[in-house]
């Protein structure tokens, strides 16, 4: 999901700058789209479809695309670049859990990610890591480049503060099942968003309030079916909305009108729903330690990481304290207006002129 949304936002603004000339190289059957997203760029549908074969091209022709395009740097915007590329290259590295908890991620994932991370660490001319957290956690690695911290923006016209009750948002939420009051959770489902823990979670608080639902909006992952067992042992599984991935047009609606957005993640990268939820004037509850906590920057309540019992507990206080959710709802928005993707983007054009020496 974030590192979909980071990958099209950074097309879309460089493509905007006068002094990138920007070549995307996408799947064969994805070119259309990108020709339609990024218009002044110069799209090059080569890439194979298949994952093996595509990661295989990027490792073998992908240096030979790259001397005929006579590109200064390759950016490799999801872990991995060419071993044998010629020009300098850029890499962003999301975060490390593949090292920190392979648990969370399929077996063939694991070992291939902590290859092409190692890969980077020796040899990219610069890094760049989208959080202070993602950045601290790669010195253990030793890059030989720089490391360019650069965070995700995110789209203030779309995710904005609204009215409660507003009729436009809740006919948005009945598209997809859903009504106030509710605690929301948008996200991919995966082991580490800890969705089985808020699922527990909402369990110890539905005895007490028959009116609330929980909305758990996002498409299965891998490791989903954790979810729905979850769900069937919660007691509350009738109360527990499912609509599986949100269209564009609802998520903002989703996030200002739920009493809470909880987004009790393990550890990202980044967290941008935690970014997205704020922008909205959401009450937000996520995990101390990790970069959602530097993203909210006292701007959401936090708890410990896997504490079921502390994340009931929150959230049963902005529920009962209105004053409190409150609060949040004006931090949030204040928060957000610091994170935009033109932002990111000067960022990213810093990473490449460090790349090259100028």
């Amino acid at each position: 999901m974030g590192a979909g949304v980071y990958v099209l936002h950074l097309a879309a603004g460089l493509a905007t700058r006068s002094e990138i000339e920007l070549h995307v190289l996408t799947r064969r059957d994805d070119g259309e789209r990108w020709r339609q997203l990024v218009p002044a760029a110069a799209v090059h549908a080569l890439v194979p479809t298949r994952r093996p074969a595509r990661l295989a091209w990027e490792q073998w022709t992908g240096p030979r695309v790259a001397r005929g395009l006579e590109i200064d740097v390759w950016h490799g915007p999801h872990y991995t670049s060419p071993a044998r590329v010629r020009s300098a290259s850029v890499v962003t590295v999301h975060d490390l859990t593949f090292f920190d908890h392979p648990e969370w991620h399929e077996r063939t994932k694991v070992a291939f990610f902590r290859a092409a991370i190692r890969h980077a660490a020796r040899r990219a001319s610069v890094i760049v890591a989208v959080s202070e957290h993602t950045a601290t956690a790669l010195a253990h690695l030793k890059p030989r480049g720089a490391v360019v911290v650069a965070p995700h923006g995110v789209d203030h016209e779309r995710f904005r503060p609204g009215p409660r009750g507003d009729d436009d948002d809740i006919a948005c939420l009945r598209s997809i099942g859903a009504a106030p009051p509710y605690v929301a959770f948008a996200g991919t489902l995966e082991p580490r968003k800890n969705v089985p823990g808020l699922v527990r979670a909402f369990g110890e608080l539905a005895r007490a309030r028959p009116e609330l639902r929980l909305v758990i909006a996002g498409g299965d992952g891998w490791g989903a079916g954790a979810v729905r067992d979850a769900v069937e042992r919660s007691g509350a599984a009738t109360r527990i909305v499912r609509p599986g991935y949100v269209p564009d047009a609802v998520l903002p609606a989703l996030y200002r009108q739920a009493e809470v957005v909880a987004y009790p993640s393990l550890d990202e990268g980044f967290g941008l729903p935690v970014l997205e939820a704020l922008a909205c004037g959401a009450a937000v509850v996520t995990t101390s330690g990790t970069a959602m906590a530097e993203v909210a920057n006292g701007a959401a309540r936090l708890v410990p990481p896997g504490n079921i019992s502390a994340l009931s507990t929150t959230l049963r206080d902005l529920l009962e304290h209105t004053d409190q959710a409150n609060r949040l709802r004006e931090a949030g928005p204040r928060r957000a207006s610091a994170f935009t993707w033109p932002a990111s983007v000067d960022r990213h054009v810093e990473a490449y002129h460090l790349a090259v020496g100028r």
